[in-house]
């Protein structure tokens, strides 16, 4: 029986026996009395690595996101942020519900703002208007189809918050499939944003965690905002321990990935099935179907073929790679894609 395939998100991983094992290992304590070893010590593994004084673990990349959001922000204030943007498509409203602050969206290519568009979107000093307080990106960009800002592209807009007096947060989701991808050193990321949201259940294949990272004055704002949030975990060094894997040994090998979503846009350009591919750049493969199949249909026909992935709007398609999508089920998927 041909092995089931599952390209709906690179969130699917499962720990592998070694990760497992480092998790058994762990040294716990209470982290809520900052006592966990083992999260203290991913926490500033996690900083030193992107140039940040101080990190805060949390269950997810939302809760990381919305807690920087909020200690940005406040009622009356506005967000800018691409119109794909996580925080806004797909955080459940949570910067309304959570910081009640407004959203300036910004039409940006691919998933990516320009410095034009950021200052663009600056509101006046009016009081018909929310005040600008912050702008968040996102690396690499989901609905993008995983493109990522260039650490220049960063700077230039990190000029134009400083000159503007905002912050600027990352929602790092996948910011070491943009790093492998880029080749640039994530010291430099710290350099430009006030906090970096940095998920490592996703490439990395950690079964939970994200941190949080900023100055450590943002960061014990944070713990207190993660506390109301519920998040305030208690042995949980050994989720910790997994990240700390993660860290250490599944970074190099997103190429891998990038290399597999790659040969499956090859094989895409060439069906006559598909009108379009967006440019692949990391693990993440968009594509839009032509009148042949209608999504559902596509996604249906590839389960009868046990492969599994997401339908991404109106025709479209996402395929995400990851480090449980083995030769063989490339090759399968690749096989059944050129068969369609």
């Amino acid at each position: 029986m041909i092995e089931i395939t599952d390209l709906r998100s690179d969130t699917v991983t499962k720990p592998t026996p070694e990760m497992l094992q480092a998790m058994f290992a762990a040294q716990v304590g209470d982290d809520v009395y900052e006592e966990d070893p083992t999260i203290n010590a991913l926490e500033a593994k996690a900083a030193a690595l992107f140039g940040m004084e101080a990190g805060l673990f949390c269950p997810s990349g939302t809760m990381t996101n919305q807690i920087a959001i909020k200690v940005h922000t406040g009622p009356l204030t506005e967000v800018i942020c691409d119109t794909t943007a996580h925080i806004y498509q797909y955080e459940g409203g949570g910067i309304a519900s959570n910081s009640y602050a407004s959203v300036a969206l910004v039409n940006g290519e691919r998933g990516k703002m320009t410095p034009e568009q950021v200052e663009g979107n600056i509101r006046p000093d009016n009081l018909h208007h929310p005040i600008t307080k912050l702008v968040a990106l996102e690396n690499t960009c989901n609905k993008g189809g995983g493109s990522y800002y260039t650490i220049k592209e960063i700077a230039a807009i990190s000029e134009v918050c400083k000159r503007n007096n905002l912050a600027l947060h990352l929602d790092g989701a996948r910011v070491f499939n943009a790093l492998v991808a880029s080749g640039e050193d994530s010291k430099d990321y710290g350099l430009y944003f006030d906090s970096i949201s940095v998920c490592l259940s996703k490439g990395l294949g950690a079964p939970v965690g994200s941190v949080l990272l900023g100055s450590k004055a943002f960061i014990k704002q944070s713990r207190r905002v993660r506390k109301v949030f519920g998040g305030g975990m208690r042995q949980a060094g050994y989720l910790a321990a997994a990240c700390i894997y993660a860290l250490d040994n599944n970074i190099d090998r997103l190429k891998e990935d990038h290399r597999k979503a790659k040969q499956m846009e090859e094989v895409l350009l060439q069906m006559n099935y598909v009108e379009s591919v967006l440019p692949v750049e990391t693990n993440i493969v968009i594509f839009k179907l032509n009148q042949k199949y209608n999504d559902a249909a596509f996604i249906n026909t590839l389960a009868e073929q046990n492969i599994r992935a997401s339908a991404f709007g109106p025709q479209m398609i996402r395929f995400v790679t990851h480090l449980d999508v083995t030769d063989e089920m490339q090759e399968h998927t690749l096989k059944v894609l050129k068969t369609l």
